[in-house]
């Protein structure tokens, strides 16, 4: 599975999920939907945005997770 540690880096960026939303040019709920891994996919666009934003790498947000 791919765990998304979206919230993880925006504690350590201390960014708000309003922040982020705003800054990416996402809506709130599209955002918390990634964030709650409830998504499905993601656009190249909107996660070189975020990394952009964040200061950081796909795989800094993004981690596969063997399932048991």
């Amino acid at each position: 599975m791919i765990r998304v540690n979206l919230d993880v880096i925006m504690a350590k960026r201390k960014i708000s999920l309003n922040e982020l939303a705003d800054r990416v040019g996402i809506t709130k709920s599209n955002l918390s939907i990634l964030k709650t891994e409830k998504a499905r996919a993601i656009r190249f666009t909107t996660l070189e945005a975020i990394c952009e934003v964040l200061d950081c790498q796909p795989g800094d947000i993004l981690e596969y997770v063997p399932e048991e």
